[in-house]
């Protein structure tokens, strides 16, 4: 066994016979099936649809010493296709990305703070897409009036979220994608992509930049120790190409030592082919973690036996490290493939590659006693042994295309989607 997985497995073997002892939480408290967010505020208004603050819920973290209390994320900002390939149209061009604090009171959220992302110094972050170099996407962002605009280094499509033990945070994105670290009042420490050009200048492997476009590192965790920094990707990388990967269910992890700077990667295999696939990742103990899956589709009575908004267990500790030590562009090769190229578990096998274990834990569409209303599962957080939370991203409650705003209405309710967050109860415990 190498040293990583080694120094894993000695200090998860500890943290399980501590939460064996004493679980996360204490016994007496209690939590709703579900809660909602209140009264947010508008943005801004695109014609009569009005644009929600909101947007909270691409990831969701439990105060350790407040347990009533939870971290909601941003991502972006409000978007929509635009009538021009590849184009997003901002309603809010100067929307910072943003964590939320929020109390749970009953079966409501109530916004408590909102801390704003920055620069290293001092100054707001924004959604817009990053230059070439820099994280580029490939996406042209226009204003609701069809004008161009500019991209910038400051951009950010923050989508996972970690909490240390300091207060700070680490959050993951889909330009770059970039890990970025931030002080408790949102200020940059430091920015960890693949071109090295971030605040600190540190790196992960060149070959995540091969990200498709709004499918970059969609989730993040912290390990209990505090050392390692796992991000999952929502979808396969094209490497080499979109083409080459076509029907490929193979997506990686980053497992980013945050002392050293070292990692490892591994590879997981998602449900089905074309997915939205990963939307993010919690830790369990230092090898083990829940993995949330799902499409973009919306719930029926018909239809819930095929929606996928499932939970995985999932374990690193026997999977084969993929990572590239000349650290190459398209990352290691297999036979000459890159590992997306391998598409499914028989092709990875016979390549001498282990995926890491998955288990199912949790269905949405069997796992609570209503029909799941939202499309976009995106937030997991481990409240016990036997209850995760789970939140949406309401998209700002809006929605559109070609250019055009309408509000976003939930299917199943009629009403404009909201955040929230739902506490599933296990049939089986995680420990």
């Amino acid at each position: 066994m190498n040293p990583f997985l080694r120094s894993f497995c000695s200090a998860a073997a500890a943290v399980a016979l501590l939460n064996s002892c004493t679980d996360h939480h204490v016994p007496s408290e209690s939590y709703p099936g579900r809660a909602e967010a209140q009264n947010p505020a508008v943005i801004t208004e695109v014609g009569n649809v009005k644009v929600y603050n909101g947007g909270f819920g691409s990831a969701v973290v439990q105060d350790p010493n407040d347990h009533m209390v939870f971290y909601l994320l941003t991502d972006r900002g409000s978007n929509i296709d635009g009538t021009v390939a590849d184009s997003k149209v901002f309603a809010d061009p100067d929307f910072a990305p943003q964590i939320g604090r929020f109390r749970l009171v009953g079966d409501k959220l109530v916004l408590e703070k909102i801390i704003e992302l920055k620069n290293e110094n001092g100054a707001k972050l924004n959604g817009l897409p990053n230059p070439p170099g820099f994280g580029y996407s490939g996406e042209l962002a226009l204003d609701v009036n069809n004008n161009t605009l500019p991209n910038s280094v400051d951009g950010l499509d923050s989508e996972g979220l970690a909490l240390a033990k300091d207060g700070t945070f680490w959050v993951s994105d889909e330009y770059g994608p970039h890990i970025v670290h931030f002080d408790a009042n949102g200020k940059t420490i430091e920015r960890i992509n693949p071109f090295g050009n971030g605040a600190g200048g540190r790196t992960i492997p060149l070959v995540f930049a091969k990200r498709r476009p709004n499918r970059g590192m969609e989730g993040l965790t912290i390990t209990p120790d505090g050392q390692t920094l796992v991000g999952i990707m929502q979808f396969p990388l094209y490497n080499p190409s979109a083409a080459q990967v076509s029907g490929s269910l193979v997506t990686r992890i980053l497992a980013f030592d945050i002392a050293t700077g070292t990692s490892r990667e591994y590879a997981y295999l998602i449900d089905r082919a074309n997915l939205q696939a990963n939307s993010e990742i919690v830790a369990i103990d230092n090898t083990s973690f829940l993995v949330l899956e799902r499409d973009g589709e919306y719930a029926t009575n018909a239809n819930r036996g095929t929606v996928i908004k499932k939970v995985y267990k999932i374990d690193l500790a026997n999977a084969t490290d993929v990572s590239d030590p000349a650290n190459g562009a398209n990352g290691k090769l297999f036979g000459g493939l890159t590992v997306e190229q391998l598409k499914t578990e028989a092709n990875l096998l016979a390549n001498g590659i282990k995926p890491v274990t998955k288990t199912l834990v949790a269905d949405l569409m069997t796992d609570i006693p209503t029909l799941y209303p939202h499309d976009k599962a995106e937030g997991i957080a481990i409240i016990n042994s036997t209850t995760i939370a789970i939140s949406n991203d309401d998209d700002f409650g809006v929605v559109g295309s070609g250019g055009v705003y309408t509000q976003k209405i939930l299917q199943g309710t009629g009403l404009v989607d909201r955040n929230a967050i739902y506490f599933v109860k296990l049939k089986q415990p995680l420990w």
